[in-house]
């Protein structure tokens, strides 16, 4: 390890992902790349929290069988989400009998929970593991913001929550997308308040991971197709090419984020996407693809989250934000 960023000496496979996303999502540039498109965003379910966890339960056995793996042959399953004490992660956990990590980075999750499943791989303690996550706009609305019978009109400022999950099965060998790279960040913390402004909050957090990241590795930005960040939205996307061009490091040229492709920022979306779902769904539909089929070799893939709770925001905490970055290479 070089300082905050592990460099994975046997180079640790993406051999198979899987995706839901809800109709809202599917209507933008990823829904041509999502394997589950639901009709529905109830899934069958009785509440929007049933219907999260049943996502993920959905992705994790999708990526297992699309590695023409059984659950038997997993050795683990990472995972998180954004409900209450990780619920959804946990609950689609207990149908699996597969030892289980539950790890908690709000939205920077699918990256965590990738990068601790390639430590793993690369060190020889597992052979396969399923890193997922995911969430539901209707259950991250009621949660952090406003329940939505009340009809509350949403800032300018405010993302809207992606509903969908993804998967991606992480093995020693095979053919996929090698994790080759991950830096594991730090808790930053510029001070915002505002619930509704998630880019803001979690944008000087990026731009730390991502300037730790090539200050390690001694690499330019050029050295990547894209550096991809996780639902910064637009407004967020700006302040972190800002932050970083003021530190010297200039990625306007290759970078993209997330909340912008999942919803392509349409007049009613105002910032773009955001949510666990939203960087997983992405990263395992659209990124996967891409890189698989080589329209891109090396991607930076830098999730980002906001660490505040209904508890913190009530007391009039700001908002704390993390980001870890990925180095997957076709």
């Amino acid at each position: 390890m070089k300082g905050q960023t592990v460099i994975f000496r046997r180079k640790p496979r993406i051999t198979a992902v899987s995706t839901i996303a809800g109709t809202k999502e599917c209507e933008g540039i990823v829904g041509r790349y999502v394997e589950t498109a639901l009709s529905d965003d109830m899934f069958g379910e009785s509440t929007y929290e049933k219907a999260e966890c049943k996502m993920l339960s959905h992705v994790i056995d999708g990526a297992i069988s699309n590695a023409g793996l059984r659950r038997e042959d997993v050795d683990m399953i990472v995972s998180g989400d954004l409900l209450n004490q990780i619920i959804s992660a946990s609950f689609a956990a207990r149908d699996f009998s597969v030892p289980f990590l539950g790890v908690y980075g709000a939205c920077s999750t699918m990256a965590e929970s990738l990068a601790l499943a390639a430590a793993f791989v690369d060190a020889g303690y597992c052979r396969h593991i399923v890193a997922a996550t995911g969430s539901h706009f209707a259950s991250a609305e009621r949660q952090y913001r406003y329940p939505l019978e009340l009809g509350t009109t949403r800032p300018p400022q405010s993302q809207w929550t992606v509903t969908g999950a993804g998967a991606s099965l992480v093995a020693a060998r095979g053919e996929g997308v090698a994790v080759t790279a991950a830096t594991f960040g730090k808790v930053v913390d510029f001070g915002v308040t505002d619930v509704n402004n998630m880019g803001a909050a979690m944008a000087p957090a990026a731009a730390d991971t991502i300037l730790t990241h090539f200050r390690t590795t001694g690499e330019e930005p050029e050295a990547y197709d894209l550096i991809v960040t996780g639902d910064l939205g637009a407004l967020g996307s700006r302040i972190l090419k800002d932050l970083t061009w003021e530190k010297g490091l200039d990625i306007a040229e290759n970078h993209v984020d997330c909340g912008e492709i999942v919803y392509n920022v349409l007049e009613d979306e105002f910032q773009g996407g955001s949510g666990a779902g939203c960087s997983a769904v992405v990263l395992n539909s659209y990124l996967y693809s891409k890189l698989m089929s080589g329209a891109l070799k090396r991607v930076l893939f830098v999730a980002t989250g906001a660490l505040l709770s209904t508890v913190s925001s009530g007391q009039g905490e700001s908002i704390p934000c993390i980001a870890h970055a990925v180095t997957l290479e076709r």
